[in-house]
């Protein structure tokens, strides 16, 4: 079981588009890191890399679900007999 620090909205972490990561002020004077695949993957926790804090990370799941497109198949025209 994980004892959170703080929960913190996603909304107010910052996001540096060079890592593709989202931050947020630590305590301890470092930042909270978690990346855009952590959050693709379900991860909701950031961690501290200089102590042992951690948050949890409010988000929409949905919004961040990766996986590939699936195209619906193409109906087949139907052509109308002509008589």
């Amino acid at each position: 079981m994980s004892v959170f620090h703080d929960e913190v909205e996603l909304e107010d972490f910052e996001y540096d588009e060079d890592t593709c990561a989202y931050y947020f002020p630590c305590p301890c004077g470092d930042r909270f890191v978690i990346t855009e695949e952590d959050l693709e993957n379900g991860e909701e926790v950031a961690t501290c890399p200089s102590c042992s804090l951690i948050v949890k990370v409010i988000y929409d799941k949905e919004a961040f679900m990766s996986g590939e497109t699936i195209q619906a198949p193409l109906e087949p025209k139907l052509e109308l007999a002509q008589s």
